[in-house]
């Protein structure tokens, strides 16, 4: 008979646990992330408790077993006219334990799987909707991939604190104390003696893990690059640039040395991990060898029954594997309570935007915005990002310059207001602003006459609608992107939308109609036919204030006349704070708002600052002498809602 592990000491989760060895040896948890975990864990009270009951059943029964098993040998040597009896009695209880033994290996699993796939969902939706109040600057500076690793890897390692981890450290120590005592009881020296082969089944353990978290370290290491590289390469932009400047013999080269190196880890860690199981298996026959030898002649001697030295040896198989489980028992806590802590680190960043408590809404229908002295200043990647998160060692925390510097201006019902200026003048910031993507540094935004971090954010999403110069489209469907902005929408009033944004003719000429899928950022789609969709779901959501951040920046001129026309119905008697990059978008404004190192230095009509000079005149000679559009934005805002 080889080793055997119980219940959370399997070979599989030994070597687990060496492999990451090294990555946790080191590291120190507080007390007041215990507490946390605990809080997560109180939901579950009732079936941790259960759990542990259910383990502690089965490790005794593990222990249990193998002293029957010796009992049927003792029986079945002494003989007697009740001895068939006794055999069959003895042999149908360990079939009834081993019955039972089975219903608690389903009721463990039952409660493993509940306890861990519920930790599992409250984590990921508590990381989940934390993420989503931090700020865009967040998502400028971490990488995508190292977020997805919080929600996935650290999450799952984190649950395996209450699942594997604790079932094993229970499960050991009780097969571990019941084992020993009962060897101690059949047989002190035997059990001593055995005991003695300890370091050469540990040792070995110890120096194969070490190799092992080195390789596997450098496994991941590489895992990640590859990962890395294939989400930048198999995005739409990036498999483009890599046509466009033909390097896929480079791309190929790169990626399979990487590969490459991941198979020979591979090879290296079953190696490793086959060597130290067979030299594991050679240990423990050996002791079990010196069990049946040393039992065997203490047997023939008359200080041991056959029976004993029976139940000694099988008991000796349930004695190893707790022992070099629990010698790495702090690699698995540590490696669990490590999880925990780099989840808790997203949760601990502050949330870009908080409700208050008492935030009122915006009251229905409002369309007017006003700036109050406001000024601005993104926060540093100290106060909104993490280490981790971005790849570096340590983050700036030297303050940004403002960006706006005591802007202020009203855009009454029914508007449009054009802001113009240099790149980097604070334009966007000003739109991001009104819709409380950002608070402002000092002074106030007021939407309705409530300042906007005061008001509840529902309603300031109700009352507010953006177009921005690249149209962001989920990989879903033309219904699903739309039904963004209103989720009971019926067909007919997405196809009013549509038609409202000139875009329904295409849709209705493709084969699934609304059911087409738009392909990863809407890449199915031209950049005219994006923002008209954008629109339609600009329409679909009916805002009374809309913020068009250079809608049409990047567009050919047939495509920008599209989207003006679309622009047009989406303006009729609304208010609207348009970032200009074009003349027609401009020329007939209500008021022109010129930026310039985050003030307000010049404002009127189109007319007016031409006649005036300055850097609006600058401006209309350089970057809006273009065409103009088949219809004026101001001729949609002067017809009836």
């Amino acid at each position: 008979m080889g080793v055997s592990y119980g219940h959370g000491g399997g070979m599989e989760v030994l070597l687990r646990s060496m492999r990451r060895g090294q990555r946790v040896d080191k590291r120190k948890i507080g007390r007041a992330t215990a507490r946390r975990i605990l809080a997560f864990a109180k939901p579950y009270k009732r079936e941790i408790t259960v759990f542990l009951l259910v383990i502690i059943l089965a490790a005794i029964i593990g222990v249990v077993t193998p002293v029957l098993a010796g009992q049927v040998v003792n029986t079945i040597t002494q003989g007697g006219p009740e001895a068939g009896r006794d055999v069959m009695r003895i042999a149908l209880i360990i079939a009834a334990l081993a019955v039972f033994s089975a219903g608690l290996s389903l009721a463990e699993r039952w409660f493993s799987a509940r306890i861990g796939e519920g930790l599992i969902f409250d984590l990921r939706t508590k990381v989940y909707d934390h993420v989503q109040q931090q700020p865009v600057q967040f998502f400028t500076r971490a990488q995508t991939g190292a977020l997805v690793s919080r929600l996935n890897n650290d999450v799952m390692g984190a649950q395996r604190a209450f699942t594997s981890t604790l079932s094993g450290v229970v499960s050991n120590i009780i097969r571990l104390v019941l084992t020993a005592a009962v060897m101690l009881t059949l047989s002190w020296q035997i059990t001593l003696i055995s005991l003695t082969l300890l370091p050469v089944f540990i040792l070995p353990a110890r120096r194969v893990g070490h190799r092992l978290a080195a390789i596997t370290k450098e496994s991941y290491d590489l895992d990640a690059k590859m990962n890395a590289t294939m989400t930048e390469r198999f995005g739409v932009a990036g498999a483009l640039l890599v046509k466009l400047f033909g390097h896929p013999e480079t791309e190929s080269v790169r990626f399979s040395t990487r590969a490459a190196r991941v198979r020979d880890i591979g090879v290296q860690s079953a190696m490793y991990s086959r060597t130290f199981f067979m030299a594991m298996m050679l240990v423990a026959s050996l002791a079990q060898a010196l069990v049946y030898g040393l039992g065997g002649w203490y047997a023939v001697n008359g200080q041991l029954n056959a029976g004993q030295v029976v139940s000694l040896a099988m008991l000796l198989t349930s004695l190893y594997g707790p022992i070099t489980a629990l010698s790495n028992v702090r690699v698995d806590v540590m490696g669990a309570l490590v999880s925990f802590d780099r989840v808790f680190e997203v949760l601990d960043l502050p949330p870009g935007i908080a409700e208050k408590p008492d935030a009122v809404a915006v009251p229905k229908g409002s369309s007017t915005v006003e700036f109050r002295d406001v000024h601005f200043r993104y926060p540093t990647a100290a106060e909104i990002s993490l280490a981790s998160l971005e790849d570096v060692s340590t983050l700036e925390r030297t303050a940004t310059e403002p960006v706006l510097r005591g802007v202020s201006f009203t855009v009454e019902p029914g508007q449009l207001v054009a802001l113009v200026g240099t790149s980097g003048a604070g334009k966007t910031t000003t739109s991001m602003l009104v819709s409380r993507v950002y608070d402002v540094t000092e002074g106030a935004v007021l939407v309705g006459g409530v300042d906007v971090r005061d008001a509840t954010l529902a309603s300031i999403r109700e009352t507010i609608g953006v177009v921005t110069q690249d149209a962001h489209l989920f990989h879903e469907t033309i219904a699903e992107n739309l039904r963004y902005a209103k989720p009971d929408a019926t067909d007919e009033e997405l196809w009013e939308a549509l038609r409202g944004a000139q875009i329904s003719s295409v849709v209705k000429a493709m084969p699934d109609g609304l059911d087409t899928i738009v392909g990863e950022r809407g890449y199915r789609f031209s950049g005219g036919e994006k923002q008209r969709i954008a629109i339609a779901r600009l329409l679909l959501k009916a805002p009374s204030i809309v913020i068009l951040d250079e809608a049409t920046a990047h567009l050919d001129s047939e495509s920008e006349a599209a989207v003006q026309e679309a622009l047009t119905t989406a303006l009729v008697g609304r208010t609207a704070l348009v970032i200009a990059h074009r003349l027609s978008t401009v020329r007939e404004a209500d008021q022109i708002l010129v930026l310039d190192q985050g003030r307000i230095v010049q404002r009127g009509t189109h007319e007016q600052l031409l006649v005036s000079g300055g850097l609006y005149a600058d401006l209309y000679r350089t970057q809006f002498a273009v065409v103009d559009s088949p219809r004026p934005l101001s001729v949609a805002l002067a017809e009836p809602a």
